[in-house]
């Protein structure tokens, strides 16, 4: 009698375990079926339809597979989104990533319409900085029916973020556009944490030029440089001013900076010597105290992932015992 009771408990847990199984397996769709349902759900998500710059519906019929790029910060952002494979034609002024060098080159501020029409793109990612200046050919583009997607003119990090967004979604590429904006949100807070330990009266006072004497360019107020410095508890020397203005050098030596960035070194040689022996500047404390200082004007200024990285190059000048 026991050894009978013994089996039905046996013959209880392997049909229990068989129910088991057999729910797990109804739950979980088979490994074979997983990319099916993957294409499937990649398919509806076209037709898709974006708002660009000048608040113009853009339509996308298909996943874009073959891609142009009119400006380097587009490039950028579609390099960033796992694009870099489906992009066909780059501007002359694109240098980054590497790969750029190997790409069909389609013009700089005037692009060439037939160049980028014999690549047979699916999509045009323009930009809102010089969309007005070629519109005749946008419209061309248009009008051979390619989608042309114009970006807009971002002045701020979350102008920045909106644009990923937005070519993310004209691109198939939404969810990777969201990990790109978030790993960006995610520096911008470090980097504002660390910022917490500059006390008010240690902040200091930064001059950055964009271009030398005789014509002196800074970046005043609405600018990445303006945010970045602001982020990291430092002042403007030019806050009270508006854009990129131009200054005489009386009046950049009167602002009487603790620290002078400038962004053109990669292509003015010993930019960081030639400020050093400006005469006029010898009384100011950057110059007095050798805190004058080169960063990669492209990380500074082009609206793409890599502001991140001009943030950390300015906070670990200015403040180097903070950022280091």
């Amino acid at each position: 009698m026991k050894q009978w009771k013994q089996y039905i408990l046996l013959l209880v847990m392997v049909l229990a375990f068989g129910l088991v199984a057999c729910s797990n397996e109804a739950a979980e769709p088979k490994q074979a079926d997983k990319p099916a349902q993957e294409t499937k759900t990649e398919e509806a998500a076209f037709p898709v339809t974006v708002e660009d710059a000048f608040g113009e519906k853009v339509t996308i019929e298909a996943e874009p597979q073959k891609i142009v790029s009119l400006i380097p910060s587009n490039t950028e952002i579609a390099y960033a989104l796992g694009l870099g494979e489906k992009i066909v034609g780059v501007s002359d002024f694109d240098n980054y990533p590497e790969d750029v060098q190997n790409k069909e080159k389609i013009g700089g501020m005037e692009f060439n319409v037939e160049k980028i029409l014999s690549l047979q793109p699916d999509l045009v990612l323009a930009h809102a900085s010089s969309a007005l200046n070629s519109k005749d050919g946008l419209k061309q583009l248009k009008d051979s029916g390619i989608a042309v997607l114009v970006v807009q003119d971002a002045k701020s990090f979350d102008d920045v973020y909106a644009s990923i967004e937005l070519i993310g979604k004209a691109t198939g590429a939404t969810e990777k556009a969201n990990e790109v904006v978030h790993q960006m949100k995610e520096k911008v807070a470090e980097i504002a944490e660390k910022a917490k330990n500059i006390k008010k009266e240690e902040e200091a006072t930064v001059w950055v030029e964009i271009s030398p004497a005789p014509e002196i360019y800074t970046a005043g107020k609405g600018t990445f440089i303006d945010e970045m410095l602001t982020l990291i508890h430092a002042k403007n020397a030019a806050g009270d001013q508006e854009g990129w203005p131009m200054f005489t050098e009386e009046d950049a030596v009167a602002l009487n900076p603790d620290v002078i960035i400038t962004t053109y070194g990669s292509y003015t040689p010993n930019a960081v010597e030639q400020v050093l022996a400006r005469p006029a500047w010898k009384d100011v404390p950057a110059v007095k105290n050798k805190r004058v200082y080169d960063v990669n004007n492209d990380l500074v200024t082009r609206p793409g992932p890599r502001l991140v990285e001009g943030v950390e190059e300015i906070a670990k000048v200015v403040y180097p015992e903070v950022f280091k």
